[in-house]
């Protein structure tokens, strides 16, 4: 749908994941869209970590969010800013606010609020904080807890909406009568996320929130403490959740959900940003764009109200026309690291750009393409030849003919495809045989496997000498 995006104000998006686990695909995409509408505006994005959660925020999280945005080529223009820096700026403005009876103390235990609300739904009513601390003129306070330590609750309106034309769901409006009174600081004094937030945005000029739409009950409650420090109201857009391919929220049994497992997958990182925005987001019926076109396309509309799902057929489609799209030599460049780990030795052996342009149009990851470069560099040992295939391919028949072709492939002076494929046409011919009496035999003889590309090209990739040696085993 098409929504006024327009500000008075430079734009200002950020990027604020908490660090309690892995960059996951969800906040990749939140990330993915916030860069862009900032990239498209000529504006700042902003990364902030919000690690006030010290139970579960650790070190390693935080630099797989780091690792995760370098990997997908999000770079901030600030930040990474961290919450836990700024403890004295939240304490500084909860003070401020209660000096300006914008919040207030309140003394009411855990087990005395849960009281409250349950009583509201036994009356039907939403459940809610009744407001027993809450100044009002006239009102008498009930006596302090002797030795209870005080919560600071946010003073919400008490009539009147909430109403912000949403970048994704359209007009969105609550009524301030089914908003507590919120608790911006606990009894420790430390202070609660959703007023850490507001804070963040206020102080870091935040003009568009892009996030997920598991936060639209946070938002009024946020747009009224903003309101209440005199600050001007972001755009806001919920994107819906990803989904599984089964059509249930995309959880780890869907494979991989950590944004850096795709990296290890053999992924592209410029499929992923394709795939990423195309799942809650369109332009027309382009499937098909890179970063630039994308930037210039993103202006915030056309995002979709739906739930997107998740489809690793068409992730791979995608990843397959990057992979087709790399100069040889980059794409070179990309897997030999990986054939490196899987013990492949590339000194001597073929030319992996060559070898490359032979396996590549087929492929879909570049751990695909590792997996299939390895007939050409792993190390070779004809006593670990697949037991099953030499008993039923490298018969006393085969054997017959694989000497014969030994003995004429010998002759070669230029080793080449065209005088390879000459040669195995006259072994043919003096046995009186089709080419897979042959051609099979000579895979598993040389590779140890029974199918893999035209076997001419993988007698010129392998080389004579390897091919000759290799023979004389069997």
């Amino acid at each position: 749908m098409s929504i006024d995006t327009s500000s008075s104000r430079p734009v200002r998006t950020r990027f604020a994941p908490s660090p309690t686990g892995f960059l996951h695909l969800g906040g990749a995409r939140t990330a993915l869209f916030s860069w862009a509408y900032a990239r498209h505006f000529g504006g700042t994005f902003v990364l902030r970590i919000e690690d006030t959660d010290v139970a579960r925020s650790t070190p390693e999280a935080v630099q797989a969010i780091l690792d995760g945005m370098q990997w997908l080529g999000f770079q901030p223009d600030e930040g990474p800013f961290y919450q836990m820096q700024r403890m004295d700026r939240y304490r500084e403005v909860v003070a401020q606010m209660l000096t300006d009876g914008k919040a207030y103390h309140c003394y009411s235990s855990p087990e005395e609020v849960e009281a409250m609300r349950e009583k509201a739904r036994a009356e039907g009513r939403k459940p809610r904080y009744d407001g027993t601390w809450r100044p009002e003129p006239g009102k008498a306070l009930p006596p302090v807890p002797e030795g209870r330590k005080p919560v600071v609750r946010f003073r919400n309106p008490l009539d009147g909406d909430v109403t912000w034309n949403d970048l994704v769901k359209g007009p969105i409006t609550f009524s301030n009568d089914e908003l507590d009174d919120l608790v911006i600081a606990r009894a420790d004094g430390t202070p609660t996320y959703n007023f850490c937030v507001v804070v963040d945005d206020w102080d870091m000029q935040i003009t568009h929130v892009i996030r997920g739409d598991d936060h639209v009950n946070n938002t009024p409650r946020q747009i009224n403490i903003l309101r209440a420090l005199g600050g001007e109201t972001p755009l806001y857009g919920h994107v819906p959740m990803i989904l599984g391919p089964d059509g249930e929220k995309l959880s780890k049994r869907h494979g991989a959900v950590s944004v850096m497992q795709y990296d290890d997958l053999g992924y592209l990182p410029e499929a992923m940003v394709n795939y990423l925005a195309r799942l809650g987001w369109s332009h027309g019926d382009d499937e098909l764009f890179d970063r630039d076109q994308l930037v210039a396309w993103f202006d915030g509309t056309h995002m979709s109200r739906s739930a997107a799902q998740w489809d690793p057929k068409k992730l791979n489609w995608v990843n397959a026309h990057y992979l087709r799209q790399l100069p040889v030599d980059e794409l070179a460049r990309r897997v030999e690291p990986r054939i490196r780990a899987r013990g492949g030795v590339l000194e001597g052996a073929a030319p992996l750009a060559a070898v490359l342009a032979l396996i590549a149009p087929r492929a879909e990851t570049l751990e695909q393409l590792a997996d299939e470069a390895m007939l050409f560099y792993a190390p070779f040992d004809a006593a670990a030849l697949p037991a099953d295939l030499v008993e039923q391919h490298l018969t006393d028949e085969a054997r017959v003919l694989l000497r014969d072709f030994a003995t004429a492939a010998a002759g070669i002076d230029e080793w080449n495809r065209t005088e390879l494929s000459a040669v195995m046409k006259s072994v043919l011919a003096r046995h009186n045989v089709k080419m897979p009496k042959l051609g099979v035999p000579l895979r598993v003889a040389l590779t140890g496997k029974a199918q893999t590309p035209s076997i001419d090209a993988v007698l010129e990739l392998l080389g004579k000498e390897n091919v000759q040696n290799r023979l004389r085993t069997i």
